[in-house]
């Protein structure tokens, strides 16, 4: 079911006044994307970007801020206070859009999935609000707006259409997204993505398998695969090991060096999916496992499905199957109810666990989650103090786990734009197989993003490695080949080029200090 509307612009000063319908849609006109959220809106975004440019639409040079012909907003309804983030950056762009004759503004994402009407009542010179369901109407949707005058608003209930079927501009040549899963069946208390994102449902492995081996025939090395909850893949087609036979699969496909995946949920990791992670030489070793909680009483409110024994046990098969596997994770901090043992049954988990990174969340209301009117809300002060003590053990751990790196020879896929002070150092930037970013000195011969360096780890901080000496190799890929000819043709357009088929994107650098994704997982 498709909800839809058409408002009327309003007698406010920045509403639909600055339409300018003598200019054909997508004719020399800029667009820029702004992103909020977990990896499904980076990869969402990425899609609207090969929308926009199938339209006839040019990527807005980096620094826009704004000044584009289309300013398209991807939300997030997750992330504390998200909805003022939005009005406020709305409200930024009300005078730029009043003194600029044609220009357009669009919502989607989570938050206008939530909020639907209320965007354009709330600000009433977004001229396009659409959902999770339904971003291959975006340009439509945009010259309709166009044509009649008043603000779209047009949410479907139900996916429409799988997103890897439609154009995408990939922002990697080298690293890329292959979606596998959307939508969650899960019901977490805290959680309000599955009442956004819908039901679970797969993609066919042939499709999936499909545009890995089209992703490698153009240069790829390294794909992620993606969903909301990536190793319940199956639930829907009726298998309970597709995720490992999908993993074994990936093994097979000559070309392809790096395979990775999130995230996944403790209820769905089975042993089957352990032992591909261990036998299948391309799939890293690396893993996200959220944990949330380490208290069983919490849990039990989130409406977790496993237990800290469970929890635990899973580390220990993989450290065991898996010895050298760096292991991450999301932890929320204060959830209602949360007593002071419970907070110490958490920092027990993280001691056993050694996390090699740890997403860290306090906990905050999300409207419409049932954890929103839970009783027994922890008082900020104290979410505030649980948080420190949780980072600081963290930060110790995760230093303790990098020192023991120094000394190790390590395989990097060299990568773009990971190291913000590359420059002044004279270094390079690049991820070791287990996902650990490592600068390292700069050769004299030339390394290009997606080649393959093999260095020798000299020292650790709690969120990199260095390799301060001389790099010990250097290959040359077809992935940093690609690259090479991507950036040629940037150079003979000065706009972005659509790249077309296969139709993924490219895994955004893990951050430092907050989450991995929507937490929820």
């Amino acid at each position: 079911m498709i909800e839809a509307w058409a408002v009327r612009g309003t007698a406010y000063p920045y509403g639909m006044s600055s339409i300018d319908r003598s200019q054909p849609v997508g004719v020399n006109r800029t667009y820029e994307i702004r992103t909020y959220g977990c990896q499904m809106n980076v990869h969402d975004s990425e899609r609207l970007s090969g929308l926009l440019e199938e339209a006839g639409y040019v990527r807005a040079p980096e620094g826009t801020d704004g000044d584009a012909d289309v300013v398209v907003f991807n939300t997030c309804a997750v992330r504390e206070n998200a909805d003022n983030r939005l009005y406020g950056n709305l409200g930024r762009l009300a005078p730029k859009k009043a003194s600029r004759p044609g220009m357009q503004i669009a919502v989607g994402g989570c938050l206008a999935q939530k909020d639907r009407d209320t965007i354009v009542k709330k600000a009433p010179w977004v001229d396009v609000v659409f959902g999770t369901h339904n971003i291959g109407k975006l340009p439509v949707l945009l010259e309709r707006a166009r044509v009649q005058e008043e603000a779209q608003v047009e949410i479907a209930e139900s996916l429409e259409a799988f997103p890897s079927t439609l154009p995408t501009r990939r922002e990697s040549a080298y690293a890329a997204w292959v979606s596998i899963s959307v939508g969650c069946n899960n019901t977490c208390t805290f959680c309000i993505v599955p009442a956004l994102r819908g039901k679970e449902k797969d993609r066919r492995p042939g499709d999936i398998l499909a545009e890995i081996e089209a992703l490698v025939a153009e240069g790829v090395s390294e794909i992620t695969l993606l969903g909301q909850n990536v190793n319940a893949y199956g639930s829907d087609i009726g298998d309970r090991e597709a995720f490992s036979k999908l993993l074994r699969a990936c093994g097979k496909i000559e070309g392809l060096e790096r395979v990775r995946f999130t995230s996944p949920h403790p209820r769905d990791f089975t042993d089957d999916v352990i032992a591909a992670m261990a036998a299948t030489p391309n799939v890293m070793p690396q893993l996200h496992m959220p944990l949330q909680s380490g208290s069983d009483t919490v849990l039990k409110a989130m409406r977790r499905s496993y237990r800290q024994e469970r929890y635990l046990g899973i580390i220990e098969k993989v450290r065991a199957a898996i010895p050298h596997a760096a292991i991450s994770t999301d932890i929320i901090v204060g959830f209602p109810g949360e007593t002071e043992e419970d907070f110490e049954q958490t920092l027990h988990v993280v001691r056993e666990a050694r996390f090699a990174q740890a997403f860290t969340f306090q906990y905050s209301k999300r409207p419409g989650t049932p954890a929103a009117t839970m009783d027994h809300q922890i008082p900020k002060e104290v979410v505030q103090a649980r948080y420190e003590r949780l980072v600081a053990l963290q930060e110790e751990i995760s230093w303790e786990e990098n020192k023991k790196q120094v000394g190790r020879t390590l395989e990097l896929m060299v990568a773009e734009g990971e190291g913000r002070k590359d420059g002044a150092t004279h270094r390079l930037s690049g991820r070791a197989p287990d996902n650990r970013l490592v600068h390292f000195t700069k050769p004299e011969q030339e390394v290009r993003p997606g080649d393959v360096v093999t260095v020798e780890v000299t020292y650790a901080a709690p969120h990199h490695l260095l390799a301060e000496g001389p790099v010990l190799d250097v290959r040359r890929t077809r992935a940093g080949d690609a690259w090479e000819k991507r950036n040629a043709e940037k150079a003979a357009k000065s706009a972005g080029v659509l790249l077309g088929l296969p139709k993924v994107g490219v895994p955004a650098p893990l951050p430092v200090a907050t989450g991995s994704g929507c937490g929820c997982d």
